[in-house]
Parts: structure tokens; sequence; C-alpha cells
């Protein structure tokens, strides 16, 4: 069972959810230390640490703003209250900023996570992170539960829509749900759970410094899309071509007669013109 208050501790809640531990803080003491699984299981630890922090810290803030918005929430704007409304715009710009340095905190502890998750072959880890692939990512072998979100044509279509540029990951202000934000006009836009597989690939880098509310993080071709891409596109081609060659009419050869025979194991029928008497 989950100790821990995913409100109070939510970094703590999500390694203990997602490795099925008891303990957070325990989690580097069965390894040699300075070992690989030591040094990964400590970054795991101090992630899930800054992350109950920074969430803290977010709560913090917001219960002054609260506090501060209360009179306006009630109409009473008057010229006496200049000093808190001073005192509200610095309050709210800073859970701003706490917020998006909680979700970069978020970001780095699934990353530890995962990291963690790929040095450790334990078949019980191994199941976890199949249930929670669609948040740690990183994983490239087959089987994961998100793969239906590159099936078919979705990668490729997802690459050509961040290729166009101005592609962004948002979140709503209200449950923090990530979905796509672009450019009007232009072709529709992939799935978010396409986006976050394919990041998590490493075919997409997802700007992380930009704020995730507004205006969005930036999303942009890595190296390894942009191969991606071009190998996709040379694929389709190839395929295109083929089926052309495939569906083209192949030479008939010359035709015979209408109603005439051209079975190979039948003689062609043969009519001999001449005397009648001779034949006699």
């Amino acid at each position: 069972m989950n100790t821990y208050d995913p409100n109070i501790q939510p970094g703590s809640h999500f390694v203990a959810d997602t490795l099925g531990v008891w303990d957070v803080s325990m989690l580097n003491t069965t390894y040699p230390r300075g070992g690989p699984l030591y040094r990964a299981a400590t970054r795991v630890i101090g992630a899930a640490y800054d992350l109950n922090e920074l969430h803290n810290r977010v709560t913090h803030a917001a219960q002054g703003a609260h506090w501060l918005l209360e009179p306006a929430a009630r109409g009473e704007l008057d010229e006496s209250r200049r000093t808190s409304y001073a005192r509200l715009r610095t309050s709210v710009r800073k859970v701003g900023d706490l917020l998006a340095r909680r979700n970069r905190a978020y970001d780095q502890l699934v990353e530890s996570v995962s990291a963690y998750q790929r040095l450790r072959p334990d078949p019980d880890t191994a199941q976890s992170s199949a249930t929670t692939a669609h948040e740690l990512g990183r994983a490239q072998s087959s089987g994961r539960d998100d793969d239906w979100s590159i099936e078919g044509d979705r990668q490729l279509r997802a690459l050509e829509a961040v290729e166009l540029g101005g592609l962004r990951v948002c979140r709503t202000a209200i449950g923090e749900d990530p979905y796509l934000s672009a450019d009007t006009g232009r072709q529709p836009q992939p799935l978010a759970a396409t986006v976050r597989r394919m990041v998590s690939d490493g075919l997409l880098h997802q700007d992380t410094s930009e704020n995730p509310y507004r205006p969005g993080q930036l999303l942009s071709l890595t190296s390894h899309g942009e191969a991606a891409l071009r190998a996709a596109r040379t694929s389709t081609s190839r395929v295109s071509a083929a089926l052309g060659r495939s569906n083209a009419p192949t030479n008939p050869g010359p035709r015979s007669g209408r109603g005439l025979s051209t079975d190979s194991a039948s003689p062609p029928v043969t009519t001999t013109v001449g005397n009648p008497s001779r034949s006699r």
C-alpha cells in the first residue's frame, strides 16, 4: 500500500507507486555504494524530494495568492487596496514561476525513475513499468502499453507536423492534462500520446525551459527524428513506386481473333483450300 499522500508528497508517492516500494528513502540501501544502481537509486530519491519541496512551495504560494484574491472576488476594488493588488501581482508571478520549476522537477523525476528501471532487470519492476510506460517512456522495447500511439502512420504524421514548426505541448490549468497547440490553419495535429511517446524515444525534443501553460513548450525534431522522417518518406516513396509497377497492365501479346481458342495444348485448326476433285 502506498502510504505517501500525493497532495503533500507527490514525488515520493509517484516513486512508491511506480516501483512498488514502501520507503523511498531506503531505495539505494540494497546496492553497493558507488555502483551504477546505487547512483541511479540515489538520483531517484533526490528527484522525489525535490518535487515534494517544490510542490509544497507552490501550495503555500497559491494559498497566499488566494487570500489576496478574496477581496477582488467579492468585488472590493477600491483605491485603498493598491498595496494589496501590487502584492497580488507579485504572488501570481511567483506561483507561475514555481509551477514551471515544479513541472521541470516532475520531468526530471520521470527520467530518473526510467533510468533506474533500465538498470534493474526485475520482473516486478518490468510489470510496473509496463503499466506506467505512458508516463515514464524511454524504453525502446516492444510490448509497451502505449505502442498503439505510434502504430500505422501516426509517427510519420507527428514528425511531419513538428517539422512544420510551431507545435507546442501545453498543460491545462486544472488537472494539468497535456494537449497540443499550434498555429491555426495547419494540418490535423497528432495525438498528445504520440508526441509523448516520441519525446521519450528521443525522436522529438520538448523545450522544458518554456512555460508549459502559456505559450507551451515548443517541439522540435532531434537528429534521430530527422533521420526517422527521411527514412519514413523514402520507404513511403518506394512502396508507392512498387505499387505503381504492380498495378501496371502486362503486355498480353498479339490477340487472336474473337472467339478463337488460344489454348497451347490444342493445335491450331487449319483449313486447306484446293480443288475438290484432287481430294478424291
